[in-house]
């Protein structure tokens, strides 16, 4: 058997606290994977994640950790105006990347970040991987097949809201529990298309395929928030709304805006219409469909069907970043590509960017970035 692959990671935030931290110190995946160094520019973070799960070296410098950590591959959790950056030193070192959503900011940034790895010889995998999900690989077959007849359009999107000044772990006084929300609301990397709609949108494009053209309106609505009586000022776009066109005259409302949700059948979930019906959530003109693993999903969000959601992981939070992890752990390790891949999150990238352009210019963007949608099942 392989060996177990060394894991750096890069941020000991909200997201790395709640996912690869506490699922990898279960303990259970050590034969596949384990804690290698961590880092963290907030003084004192990173050795106190460290001292709490397990890693043995921690650095406050990420540049330090790159030099002298002992690790092969890494999770990116910092905020993601830094991951182009960030990603492009790794790949320098010879690390394997899994990126937290959302990958890159811009199209040339991705591009540049695929064409390093590969002559590098690095693996990517790209988060959010929606596409390891049962229910949206049976989502693209059914409307492959016709079930809905002709796609006529879709929707999905997310708001903002108040979700991450009210997260637990910034609530707290001490490093690990006083996380600072303020990224989300600045450029370059915040606001809720990369933090949320990320989500919809690489379910929308896996089901659908790569969209041809983008259109948006966009701007700043909430340009002050408040974070535990500190107030925070917003440059990021917040609302925006966008149009797809996937071709053949199927078109798609796409939103991150700052409340609300115009979807239905959860969060992030693609509603489909076509001109023999509709598909909502994991229902086929109002009737629930088969896709494997049913019987053991009861609230049909396919997280707990995904390869790793064993034992105690299933019961966890943020189950699917752990997934995607493990994914590229697979990869290193076995030589099993993952399906969540980096020219999947190249396109949803590219949306964005392109949707930014449109909505300064008022002129519709072609997109030209493409991908292999996994096969529908």
């Amino acid at each position: 058997m392989a060996k177990p692959v060394r894991l750096g990671l890069v941020g000991a935030g909200s997201i790395a606290l709640r996912s690869p931290l506490a699922h990898i110190s279960v303990g259970d995946v050590k034969e596949e994977i384990v804690f290698g160094a961590i880092c963290d520019p907030v003084p004192g973070r990173a050795k106190a994640a460290a001292e709490k799960f397990g890693v043995p070296q921690h650095f406050e410098s990420f540049d330090e950790m790159v030099a002298k950590g002992d690790f092969d591959v890494a999770t990116v959790c910092s905020p993601i105006g830094v991951h182009f950056e960030q990603g492009m030193k790794l790949i320098a070192g010879g690390k394997h990347i899994h990126f937290n959503k959302t990958m890159t900011t811009t199209r040339a940034e991705a591009d540049q970040i695929i064409d390093a790895a590969a002559k590098k010889g690095v693996k990517i995998v790209a988060s959010p991987g929606q596409m390891l999900r049962p229910q949206n690989l049976r989502t693209r077959k059914l409307i492959l097949d016709g079930a809905i007849g002709q796609l006529s359009w879709a929707a999905v999107g997310a708001g903002f809201g108040d979700y991450h000044q009210e997260e637990g772990v910034r609530q707290g006084s001490d490093v690990l529990t006083n996380i600072d929300p303020s990224w989300y609301f600045r450029k370059p990397g915040g606001g809720p298309l990369y933090d949320m709609t990320v989500y919809g949108l690489h379910t929308l494009t896996g089901v659908l395929g790569p969209a041809k053209r983008v259109t948006a309106m966009s701007g700043v609505l909430v340009k002050e928030r408040d974070f535990k009586g500190k107030k925070v000022a917003c440059d990021a776009d917040d609302n925006t709304v966008i149009l797809l066109d996937f071709g053949k005259m199927a078109f798609a409302y796409v939103h991150g805006t700052a409340a609300g949700m115009v979807n239905t059948g959860g969060w992030g979930v693609p509603n489909y219409y076509g001109t023999g019906g509709s598909i909502i959530g994991t229902t086929l003109n109002g009737k629930p469909f088969d896709y494997p693993g049913k019987d053991k999903d009861p609230q049909g969000h396919g997280i707990g069907l995904l390869k790793h959601a064993k034992g105690k992981h299933g019961g966890m939070e943020e189950m699917h970043v752990y997934e995607d992890l493990m994914q590229l752990a697979d990869w290193v390790r076995e030589g099993i590509p993952s399906i969540a891949t980096a020219e999947h999150a190249r396109h949803v990238v590219e949306i964005f960017d392109a949707a930014y352009k449109a909505a300064a210019t008022g002129q519709t963007q072609a997109l030209t970035s493409t991908f292999t949608p996994a096969a529908g099942a």
